[in-house]
């Protein structure tokens, strides 16, 4: 049996891993387990925003909005080279909101928490303004406002470097099959990706598996506190719709709003729905239908229409909402539950949550379990940058200027794809490389010998999925021809390894 733990965390997606690093940091002993890949699943699917949730506003959701608007200035100090500020253009459709309600909504969303770094929002007259010109004539008025941008399959990975930094264990590939309670502790079971069983030993339970969390609790024998729905959420990805770093929020005809985000240079990140979710059907995909939506609700809009055959890529992810009863999916609360079981060695529970809570989130759950534990610690994660998130003082502007200079090798394009990936731990992603060679093999999408075998060694890359479609998203600029490549290659250095 493996050492004894204070804490196994259960789920590696952006909750599982924000607790893992609260606990690390609170001086506890801490082992997390995945099955699969850290941000696999729901973490890996958002619409990569840090965003208070203007619509919430219309479901009274006022301190789950302001709790979010904060942390949206945390965030964005916590990891600059990640997540960064976009501006939000609303047109007005008179048929949906008349505009004085939107003009009050964004007057509270610009109040509720303190701005300090994000502009205010403003008015816009679309037959003057630039932004206007992607927009049908309809559109004739409109607002914008802020909010952020978050890579939030790299937020996961960011916030377990920073718990193994801090001495947990986290286990990738590895599921999560059992656990008993006695009066000390848990034992938990686990099984690694070759099928081999093992047991530790954990003073408390972090049930953060997200859609699976009935599962998990399922597994431990404790009774099921609450429930979640599980509501899917899809995206589409088509060539760039528009010019410019400003994202189009739309309202559609069923009163939901899609987002139009420009992505990865060349695309735009259309999404999301909102449909139950039968786990039953397995995995989350994009259907026909919800194709369809998202294409017609941009088309209502937009001068150039959107149809299904421009779709290059889509994804989908799992809401585990916490199920409040109502009707509509749109409706059901983006607010987090933890359920503290304390029927002996405890167990805590999330039911809910969004990726701009997570760290709030984490922080009411380990301050939870620490007074459980009776280890009562104070809460630090509002305060150390993450991983590649210290840039000395300086601005992003000024650290990139730098690593020009001492990277001249480096093509523009692949500089600012390396910065927004690691920040200012670039020079140890590079090590001593003074020219592209020395960098190794381009192994497709732009990814070195040198940067895969960080990946390999310090975030958990295990498969070549991992690295073109989690680590980075380089998979969305190759040839299908070019990722089986990488594959095929990434295999072989793993096989030299």
């Amino acid at each position: 049996m493996h050492d004894a733990f204070d804490l196994l965390v259960v789920g590696g997606g952006i909750n599982g891993a924000g607790i893992a690093r609260d606990a690390a940091g609170r001086g506890l002993r801490v082992a997390l387990v995945e099955r699969g890949d850290l941000g696999g699943a729901t973490s890996a699917a958002s619409s990569k925003l840090i965003h208070g949730g203007l619509r919430y506003l219309e479901h009274h959701e006022f301190r789950l909005v302001r709790e979010a608007l904060a942390e949206r200035e945390v965030l964005l100090r916590l990891a600059p080279h990640i997540a960064w500020p976009m501006r939000f253009v609303l047109p007005h459709a008179p048929e949906m909101r008349p505009r004085w309600m939107l003009r009050a909504g964004l007057f509270l969303y610009d109040h509720l928490a303190k701005r300090v770094t994000l502009p205010a929002s403003q008015s816009l007259d679309f037959r003057k303004h630039p932004w206007g010109a992607p927009l049908n004539d309809d559109a004739r008025h409109g607002f914008a406002y802020s909010d952020a941008w978050v890579e939030d399959s790299r937020m996961v990975i960011l916030n377990a470097r920073d718990a193994a930094a801090r001495g947990a264990q986290v286990m990738v590939r590895t599921e999560f099959v059992t656990a008993r309670r006695d009066a000390e502790g848990w034992t938990a079971t686990l099984r690694d990706a070759a099928g081999r069983e093992t047991q530790i030993r954990a003073r408390a339970i972090a049930n953060a598996a997200g859609p699976w969390v009935m599962q998990a609790l399922g597994a431990t024998g404790v009774p099921a506190p609450d429930r979640v729905r599980l509501v899917r959420g899809s995206h589409i990805v088509v060539p760039a719709l528009h010019d410019g770093e400003q994202a189009y929020i739309l309202q559609n005809d069923d009163r939901r709003v899609v987002f139009v985000i420009p992505y990865e240079g060349r695309f735009s990140l259309i999404g999301t729905t909102d449909v139950p979710h039968d786990p039953a059907s397995g995995p989350p995909r994009c259907t026909a239908e919800e194709e369809d939506y998202l294409c017609r609700a941009v088309s209502r809009q937009f001068r150039k229409p959107v149809t299904r055959a421009d779709i290059v890529w889509t994804y989908s992810g799992v809401r585990p909402l916490h199920d409040d009863g109502a009707d509509n999916p749109s409706a059901v609360t983006r607010d987090y539950v933890l359920k503290l079981d304390r029927d002996g060695a405890p167990m805590l529970s999330i039911f809910g949550g969004k990726i701009t809570t997570f760290r709030r989130l984490a922080e009411d759950a380990t301050t939870q379990l620490c007074q459980a534990l009776g280890q009562p610690r104070p809460a630090w994660t509002s305060g150390p940058a993450l991983p590649g998130g210290d840039f000395g003082g300086r601005d992003a502007t000024a650290l990139l200027t730098d690593f020009a200079a001492r990277y001249p090798f480096l093509p523009g394009d692949q500089l600012r794809r390396l910065f927004h990936c690691y920040g200012s731990d670039l020079p140890a992603v590079l090590g001593p490389a003074r020219s592209a060679e020395e960098l190794g093999r381009d192994l497709g999408g732009g990814i070195t010998e040198r940067e895969l075998d960080w990946m390999v060694t310090q975030e958990w890359v295990r498969s070549a999925e991992d690295a073109l479609w989690r680590r980075t998203k380089r998979g969305l600029h190759m040839t299908p021809q070019q990722r089986d490549d990488f594959a095929s290659a990434f295999a072989a250095l793993q096989v030299a390894a």
